[in-house]
């Protein structure tokens, strides 16, 4: 065990509030291309950024729902990582203990869920996820692709079905960013995991957290605007550092 884990093991020992902030990174170390990498084969004449908006969906929606139920199956086919399953056993060693553990996540692809994460708070949506145009209605859909592009809505009439995910333009769902701030802001320690820390409002978090006394531990194998503010700043992929960051934890708590 490097020494560099000694100090950030033992706040997160001694932790009472801990919030855990996801991005990208971590669903990458399950073979989850990120965002702009799945524009290859017979999406590489396309934009993401101009998939990915209310606008795009209205002038053709059949292109739209292809390329988001290709990303669907994707994610439904992706497995948990060592970092997912190590967060898993983090809640559950927190809560053990009469401790609190949120998970904030930048991720849409449910992985956190399939490792065995409660407490999760999804501030970008869900690709599980589909909802109804016209009465906001969610389902999950079958394991298998959509028959038809776009899929009819089975709640409304002449209603369509799209991605429970948060588009360009549109605003981050009320009741995730609530929850998110009250955890930020009773935390005594926040963990940003593979997130690059440049989308807003994600990455004002750990800055929220320092300013209310918190300490902040960053996990990610690249340097981020973050890595100046962090108490503890762990380099490596987050399969690696995340389990024996966890282990070490266990070691110092009493």
């Amino acid at each position: 065990m490097s020494p560099d884990f000694r100090a950030p093991a033992a706040s997160l020992a001694r932790a009472r509030r801990v919030v855990v902030l996801t991005g990208a990174g971590v669903s990458a170390e399950s073979g989850i291309r990120t965002f702009r990498d799945t524009m290859e084969g017979l999406w590489k004449e396309f934009d993401a950024q101009k998939l990915a908006t209310p606008e795009a969906f209205a002038a053709d929606p059949e292109t739209v729902t292809r390329w988001y139920d290709w990303r669907r199956l994707g994610c439904l086919a992706a497995d948990p990582n060592p970092g997912h399953l190590a967060l898993a056993q983090m809640e559950d060693w927190l809560a053990a203990s009469g401790r609190d553990f949120t998970l904030l996540t930048q991720n849409v692809d449910r992985l956190h869920q399939k490792a065995g994460s409660r407490n999760v708070v999804e501030l970008h949506g869900s690709i599980i996820e589909w909802r109804c145009t016209r009465t906001g209605q969610k389902l999950i859909p079958p394991e298998q692709a959509f028959d038809q592009f776009p899929p009819h809505s089975p709640f409304a009439e002449r209603a369509l079905l799209r991605p429970d995910v948060v588009w360009f333009g549109e605003p981050l769902p009320a009741a995730a960013l609530a929850a998110a701030a009250h955890a930020v802001d009773s935390c005594d320690l926040f963990i940003s995991v593979g997130t690059s820390s440049q989308v807003y409002p994600a990455a004002g978090f750990a800055e929220l957290a320092l300013h209310q006394g918190g300490e902040v531990i960053e996990v990610n194998p690249q340097q981020t605007p973050l890595t100046r503010m962090a108490t503890w700043s762990l380099r490596g992929p987050s399969g690696e550092v995340l389990p024996m960051l966890l282990d070490e934890a266990r070691k110092a708590h009493v």
